[in-house]
């Protein structure tokens, strides 16, 4: 049955794209494989319980029989009164019999459930979400934004191959990084290591504090992210800005107006409080992701996490975050991954990952000098392409020489 709802309620989600992209009979033809393997499965299972039935029903039968048989053939002298309680209590015994085999049956199936629970029991638990007593964090932390990994590995359960390996980098307040890498290079499992996600070696400090002596809601609460698929919850627009009602209007309202919102917001029926539909399916992809991000001007958090973020999105909607990301989160530490690495060229700091470890660091304009460095042949020999990284990324080399603002007060 689990393939057939989840089939169905992929189709419901994606029904604008089935019927945008005209694949209805390719969909349909699914579910009815789907269907057929069910009913097919199902069928099965019932002829079994009958056939089964059947069979006990013979054998009580057929034990009824010899205890009818035993006392008209064998003990001939034995009373009315006699025979009729051995064959009333014969009667009852093949029912707790029918019963007893049935509930041991039903016993063997319901173990799988029993077997589950005690899996679930036996997990490791997350640590808490909240910091012991004995941890001391200064009030508004972290205040700089500074990370730093130090010999940090990470592995997705506890008998798993790890997935990065001896990861040490230091990244500086308001440092804007680049990380970049072929599919499965570790990107998004250095993002994992930074929210304990996973099971991790190794110290991974902010503003100088160890985050493994932190709860994990303390600590993720203070790292903003803004991830490819931007997600929205079900209910008001004014849930998904401010899910915990922190925030009076005026700030719902100005956030909205920096991502260039406030206008359709405004020309909702229902203003703040339109309803939502699961997974945001009234709204635009790039009015998703737009929302999302005047979210993270809300939280007003010192590390932001971009994940690929502007992979699915139009091209006014991308120069619409970036420009944002330069002005609101100037002075804040910004961790951004992206396959097209063309889009992190302005970045202080580039990582480049490869197998779970990093390969190469730097600023994206010195990395770029060498021919045979990794961030380079990412761009799989296309001069065009190569130059266009070099442009942007002098560019941010000659506008950081001019002294910033200091971002760690």
């Amino acid at each position: 049955r689990s393939p057939i709802i989840t089939h169905l309620t992929a189709t419901l989600q994606g029904l604008i794209t089935v019927r945008s992209s005209k694949v209805e009979k390719i969909l349909t033809k699914e579910f009815d494989g789907h269907q057929d393997i069910h009913s097919s499965t199902w069928y099965v299972y019932l002829a079994i319980n009958r056939g089964f039935a059947l069979w006990l029903d013979l054998i009580c039968v057929l034990y009824n029989a010899v205890i009818t048989l035993i006392f008209v053939y064998i003990d001939k002298s034995a009373s009315g009164a006699n025979v009729g309680l051995a064959i009333t209590q014969a009667n009852g015994l093949t029912g707790i019999l029918q019963w007893g085999v049935r509930q041991s049956a039903e016993v063997d199936n319901n173990m799988v459930s029993v077997k589950r629970i005690l899996d679930y029991t036996n997990l490791e638990q997350e640590p808490p979400l909240r910091s012991t007593a004995g941890v001391q964090v200064l009030a508004g932390w972290p205040q700089r934004g500074s990370i730093e990994f130090t010999n940090v590995s990470i592995r997705y359960g506890i008998h798993g191959p790890w997935v990065l390996k001896n990861i040490n980098v230091s990244i500086s307040p308001c440092q804007k990084v680049g990380i970049v890498g072929r599919t499965g290079a570790g990107k998004t499992s250095l993002i994992a290591a930074l929210f304990r996600l996973a099971d991790i070696e190794g110290m991974i400090k902010i503003d100088g504090v160890d985050t493994s002596l932190l709860g994990l809601h303390d600590f993720r609460s203070k790292i903003t992210v803004i991830t490819q698929e931007p997600f929205l919850f079900s209910g008001p627009l004014r849930k998904s800005l401010d899910p915990y009602d922190i925030y009076p209007d005026e700030r719902l309202w100005a956030a909205l107006e920096e991502v260039q919102l406030k206008e359709f917001v405004k020309d909702l029926t229902g203003g703040l409080n339109t309803q939502i539909t699961e997974g945001g399916s009234n709204v635009s992809v790039g009015q998703r992701q737009l929302i999302c991000l005047a979210r993270a001007i809300l939280n007003e958090n010192k590390i932001v996490v971009l994940d690929e973020s502007t992979s699915n999105i139009d091209y006014k909607t991308e120069a619409l975050i970036q420009k944002t990301l330069k002005t609101k989160f100037s002075d804040c530490t910004v961790l951004t991954i992206a396959h097209r690495i063309l889009t992190v060229m302005d970045s202080d700091l580039i990582i480049v990952m490869d197998s779970g470890t990093i390969v190469e660091m730097g600023h994206p304009l010195i990395l770029l000098q060498n021919d045979e460095g990794f961030l380079y042949k990412l761009t799989e020999g296309n001069k065009e392409l190569a130059e266009k990284m070099f442009n942007m990324a002098k560019k941010n080399y000659e506008e950081n020489l001019v002294p910033m603002h200091d971002c760690t007060s």
